[in-house]
């Protein structure tokens, strides 16, 4: 099950790793590509949020610059594979488009 903290990897791995046969797979209803995406927004903010957050404490001396380099790197990554999938998402849009009917 894909959980609400999701970066690309996390979720490419997720799905690499599902094995989906017999009464595994889930319903039309479950787990629909919209909540994957929404899923992976928030996890994309919350990584945002706490490299935001751990900025602000190396800033008041509470915090160690290690942590702040790891969580701008998190976020950086998930900001760039969010990226890649967006443009291959629109390459496949305008591909479609393109397509003689």
């Amino acid at each position: 099950m894909i959980s609400g903290n999701i970066t690309g990897a996390a979720a490419y791995a997720a799905v690499q790793s599902a094995s989906l046969t017999g009464s595994d797979a889930p319903a039309a209803s479950d787990n629909s590509f919209g909540d994957a995406l929404q899923g992976a927004i928030a996890g994309l903010t919350s990584l945002g949020q706490n490299a935001d957050a751990k900025s602000a404490q190396a800033l008041t001396g509470t915090g160690s610059l290690t942590d702040v380099v790891m969580a701008v790197s998190k976020a950086e990554m998930a900001l760039q594979a969010s990226v890649a999938v967006r443009d291959k998402m629109i390459s496949a849009y305008q591909d479609i488009m393109r397509m003689a009917v």
